[in-house]
């Protein structure tokens, strides 16, 4: 009995150390005490291995009242888990775990005898001064998951094992299973301790390991953290006391825990846990700064790769997609299967660009111009919006699309690295909006954006060079022809036929009502066929759906039904102005580029707009208000229509009703690559001001 009381003295003796060491300890003084321990010899100590051997201890060991009283439990859950190998198969060097074993003898023989937490945890400190802090951790770990392992080894199997049943006994074991529900919160108490002390000792291992290629103690982050070390990891150390201390206590006959020792053990837990905090919240900053690091220095790696010479496309396409070789990275939209980068080996290769938002107009005018030209191949690139979530629905969205898509893509967005992201934004100018970057057969950039030439010209436009733009404008002229294309076949047939054609424009039904019935009634005193065709408004919404539906109903002239030849029209404008851009045309030096700005301003006008033409070649246009007023005036010039034309005739009028005071307004998409810092107005030459606008219209 006397042995029994003087264990219980020891273990409150220990705690009452703890409580002296958190009231009235002097911080400079412990930290010097600490420091002075500490002298490392630069001997390596491979700790992973020994940690993972902790946590298979401690998780095994770790007791619950039902797996004491009924064993099976615990075998069973043991059976569930298969760490057991891993585990198993760590070697410990000799001289480690003759170590460790001194260090398991030092915390029974002292924690059950005379003596203060803070003096044994020195003395284990100054056992251990060879070594770096990570290592002494995880070694008076180990220690303490030996004399803790061997005890539960005995609880756990002294009613199954005669063997254990004998070392039980004399261990006082069989007393201890009587009184567990007792103990309940002595083992939780313990338990809880023992994770955070774990917990600490990952986080310490894990700044042993940071890089330091990429990471030094110039940062904050690493250098508070390792001002914090030392004083982790002693009271850490005196965590392990503690628990050795309350082990050697579950041996006497006296089990029942004061008050007093579980609040002491949970202060000590919740100081250790507080430090392992601190720690993890630096850590994740040092992982941030590392992933930084990388990052630019991946950056800095594809700028230069971009800039080599290479003998296929292979490297290039590998750097921008997916660089490892453990998985396919490529999703094939005609097989749906997943497929190697090896399949864009020495081929021209168009990267479609966005973000998971393209629009299905995009794709489905795209899938039509790609099946048309096959001496490329497409791989879409989906960016993610660093701000937006990735959800289920997100996913969905992205799977959906992905399908729709004839073409490669890549497998998944993340798979696309962060320096890669970076890269596309900053040389190649990906904002928002789709672009189209062509890479050669040896891995060269050709253009780094081909989708304003695959809008205007399609597969006719490959290889998408400057030098194949700058030929391609110089056949052209302004005509009907270049501004509908293939767009409907029937215009091409009334352009063939060299039947008037008017094409309309805006939002506006009032004034659409008004134009095509005043429309209606020259073609009809005149004797002409006139075919009229509505191509609505660049970025059509709900309202020219609407005006659509209505124009029809009231048979008011030609429209699409369909919004994507409407999208399809004003996106061809746009990139015709996006190529000229790009090869330095401008109003004043270029007709077609006058034009064109006058179409993009008529369409960013209030009002509507409209062209009339006759045949190919024949052409004039003018904002709606004043077209009206020149049908309305058709007394005025009907004389002129035999002598010169319709089209000349109406012309001449418009000119008359011009003008000089005028407010044009262009409206670009801002998300369309670089926008110039000059743009002069289409009608008198002058430079326009430039306003920032953001819209959100679902009309």
């Amino acid at each position: 009995m006397a042995t029994t009381t003087q264990t219980s003295a020891n273990a409150q003796r220990l705690i009452k150390g703890d409580r002296l060491m958190f009231s009235s300890s002097d911080d400079n003084v412990m930290s010097k005490q600490i420091q002075a321990t500490h002298a490392p010899d630069d001997r390596e100590v491979d700790v992973r291995p020994l940690l993972h051997l902790i946590e298979d201890i401690f998780k095994r060991a770790t007791p619950t009242t039902e797996a004491i009283v009924v064993p099976g439990i615990q075998a069973h859950a043991e059976a569930l888990e298969n760490k057991t190998n891993q585990a198993s198969s760590v070697n410990v060097p000799e001289g480690l775990a003759y170590l460790i074993d001194q260090l398991a003898c030092e915390l029974s023989c002292k924690c059950s005898g005379s003596g203060d937490a803070h003096t044994i945890a020195i003395s284990i400190l100054n056992m251990l001064t060879n070594y770096s802090w990570d290592a002494k951790l995880v070694l008076v770990l180990s220690a303490c998951a030996v004399n803790f392992g061997e005890f539960w080894l005995l609880a756990h199997n002294c009613t199954t094992n005669q063997l254990a049943k004998s070392v039980a006994i004399l261990r006082k074991i069989p007393e201890l299973l009587e009184r567990t529900s007792m103990l309940k919160p002595r083992f939780d108490t313990i338990n809880n301790l023992v994770k955070v002390m774990v917990d600490v000792t990952k986080c310490i291992v894990e700044f042993r390991e940071l890089p330091p290629q990429y990471i030094t103690t110039e940062v904050t982050a690493l250098s508070t953290a390792l001002t914090l070390i030392p004083v982790a990891v002693y009271w850490t150390i005196r965590g392990v006391v503690a628990c050795a201390s309350q082990i050697a206590g579950l041996t006497g006959l006296e089990h029942i825990v004061s008050t007093t020792e579980s609040w002491e053990l949970s202060s000590l837990a919740h100081k250790v846990g507080n430090m392992q905090s601190h720690l993890a919240a630096q850590l994740s900053t040092c992982y941030k700064h590392i992933d930084e690091r990388k990052q630019m220095e991946a950056y800095q790696n594809l700028h230069r790769l971009m800039e080599m010479i290479h003998i296929d496309n292979l490297k290039v396409l590998k750097a921008l997609i997916y660089q490892k070789d453990d998985l396919l990275p490529l999703f094939d939209g005609v097989t749906k299967r997943r497929v190697s980068i090896d399949v864009l080996r020495r081929k021209y290769v168009l990267l479609l660009i966005s973000d998971v938002d393209i629009s299905q107009e995009e794709v489905a005018i795209l899938e039509q111009i790609n099946n048309e030209a096959r001496q490329h191949e497409v791989v879409w690139l989906p960016i993610l919006d660093s701000n937006a979530p990735w959800t289920g629905d997100r996913q969905k969205h992205f799977d959906n699309l992905q399908a729709s898509m004839p073409w490669y893509s890549v497998h998944h967005p993340s798979l696309i690295e962060p320096a890669v992201v970076k890269y596309i934004k900053e040389v190649w100018n990906f904002r928002k909006k789709a672009i189209l970057v062509v890479i050669d057969p040896q891995g060269r950039i050709s253009s780094l954006n081909a989708l304003h030439m695959m809008w205007i010209w399609g597969g006719t436009a490959f290889p998408f060079t400057s030098a194949r733009e700058e030929a391609l404008w110089k056949e052209e002229t302004w005509k009907l022809d270049l501004l509908v294309d293939s767009i409907d076949p029937l215009i091409n047939k009334w352009i063939s036929e060299e039947k008037y054609i008017c094409l309309y424009g805006g939002e506006d039904m009032e004034w659409i009502r008004k134009f095509t019935n005043a429309a209606s009634v020259v073609a009809q005193v005149t004797g002409v066929s006139l075919e009229l065709v509505y191509v609505g408004k660049s970025n059509p919404k709900e309202r020219v759906r609407r005006n659509t539906v209505a124009i029809s109903t009231e048979k008011l002239s030609y429209c699409w039904q369909d919004i994507a030849p409407v999208w399809f029209f004003w996106v061809r404008i746009e990139s015709m102005w996006q190529s000229m851009m790009q090869l330095g045309r401008t109003v004043e030096t270029d007709p077609i580029m006058k034009e064109i700005m006058s179409i993009l301003s008529f369409d960013a006008s209030e009002g509507g707009w409209a062209l009339l033409s006759r045949g190919s070649a024949e052409m004039t246009k003018e904002k709606g208000s004043t077209f009206l007023t020149c049908f309305s005036e058709y007394e005025q010039w009907k004389g002129q229509v035999q002598q010169k034309g319709l089209v000349a005739a109406i012309n001449d009028h418009l000119k008359k009703l011009h003008s000089p005071h005028h407010c044009s307004r262009l409206v670009l998409p801002g998300t369309a690559g670089r926008i110039p810092d000059r743009v002069v107005c289409a009608e008198c030459g002058r430079s326009m001001e430039k306003f920032v606008m953001y819209q959100c219209c679902d009309e």
